[in-house]
């Protein structure tokens, strides 16, 4: 199966899961009258149409470019996952405040029975969500589908996070010390949305830097070894590069000012250099743009 219908098949099947994740997280949440229950279905209901998002850039992916996208649609995933996690992190900050306000009223009651059940459902079907789209991802390396893990980690690290507190709570009461009880739901949001919200900060910040068109620190470093030691085999009079990465889309220019030994080069020898820094990239296919010119005017780097 090619990556992209397998990233696509991953993505529809996530997307049916996340649905019902947050279906029964909202039911459960308003039967137990948990804020924390009712967060994790708003968080995988949110989810479930960021994934919805990101199979329709998967399929935009594979048009073929036009005269109006001449490069490509690689541009839409950086923007896509700017955009998901910018969602998310706003959820978790909203959700944290809701938490401190539950605090300072002195938090409330719930039940626990329904608590435990849900979180222990949820926790072990997000864990093999997890699991299952993490080793996958391995093979085709899809942004989109390590935006779709991440999420997953974290609605399994929520409802366990809830099944550790809920059961807290049923020992307190046990112990004598039920008094405590209404501050664990809104003490465990608070402290949820706190461990959560700077993974999609963190996917926020990757992505503005290539819609920014920032070129990776190690592909830069990368393409200046390449170009010193090419210069050093062929003597080149002097040389410039520009690369960048969008979304899966690598893009590298290449200017090189032959010394006069090669200003009657053939075409054969030129195109053997072209090769050595094709090589020495990677990552060839139709998501890599690679332009490779050749001078012996100065000017026209």
């Amino acid at each position: 199966m090619k990556a992209s219908d397998l990233e696509q098949r991953i993505l529809k099947q996530s997307l049916l899961c996340t649905v019902m994740i947050a279906a029964l997280g909202i039911v459960v949440g308003i039967l137990s009258g948990s804020l924390a229950i009712i967060f994790d279905g708003m968080f995988s209901a949110l989810d479930s149409a960021m994934c919805g998002l990101s199979l329709l850039v998967t399929r935009l992916l594979q048009q073929e470019t036009n005269r109006r996208f001449q490069h490509g649609f690689w541009h839409i995933e950086p923007l896509v996952l700017v955009f998901n996690g910018s969602v998310l992190a706003v959820l978790c900050a909203y959700a944290f405040i809701n938490a401190v306000k539950g605090l300072l009223d002195g938090g409330h009651e719930l039940e626990f029975g329904w608590g435990v059940f849900y979180a222990i459902v949820v926790a072990s079907f997000c864990f093999f969500m997890f699991f299952r789209e993490r080793r996958v991802n391995r093979a085709i390396e899809s942004e989109l589908i390590a935006l779709d893990v991440k999420s997953w980690l974290m609605s399994a690290c929520i409802s366990a996070a809830l099944l550790v507190a809920f059961s807290l709570a049923w020992l307190l009461e046990r112990v004598g010390h039920g008094h405590l009880t209404p501050y664990i739901d809104p003490g465990v949001l608070a402290l949820l949305t706190l461990a959560l919200i700077p993974m999609p900060i963190g996917t926020v910040i990757g992505a503005i830097k290539e819609v920014l068109l920032i070129t990776p620190p190690e592909l830069e470093h990368e393409l200046r070894d390449l170009m010193r030691q090419l210069t050093a085999d062929y003597g080149f009079i002097k040389h410039s590069h520009y690369a960048t990465r969008i979304g899966r889309g690598l893009f590298v220019e290449v200017h090189i000012v032959l010394p006069e030994t090669m200003e009657h080069a053939g075409v054969r020898q030129l195109d053997q250099i072209r090769e050595r820094i094709s090589r020495a990239i990677g990552e060839a296919g139709p998501d890599r743009w690679l332009t490779v010119a050749f001078t012996r005017d100065p000017r026209w780097l």
